[in-house]
């Protein structure tokens, strides 16, 4: 893997975590949490698409609009955990 796949990654990460920091009541979690949320948020939102069949597109926009949707996803379920 090369070094600017890496940073493209960081980079949609912290972008979808830091906007589903603030779609989702109560914030973020930090930077780094942040950034964390939104990669992991970009497996489950690429998952999520492939199952319901639904694309996005390819680019920058559509890999933040389908990290952000999976890592509000994730937040959710992370909130209603913390709340049990």
């Amino acid at each position: 893997m090369a070094t600017h796949d890496i940073l493209a990654w960081l980079i949609i990460g912290a972008i979808a975590g830091w906007l589903a920091g603030k779609l989702v009541k109560g914030g973020g979690f930090g930077l780094l949490v942040d950034i964390l949320v939104g990669i992991a948020g970009a497996f489950i939102g690429g998952w999520l698409s492939g199952v319901l069949g639904i694309s996005l597109g390819a680019g920058w926009i559509a890999s933040i609009i389908t990290a952000t949707i999976g890592a509000v996803i994730l937040l959710f379920i992370v909130r209603l955990i913390k709340r049990a």
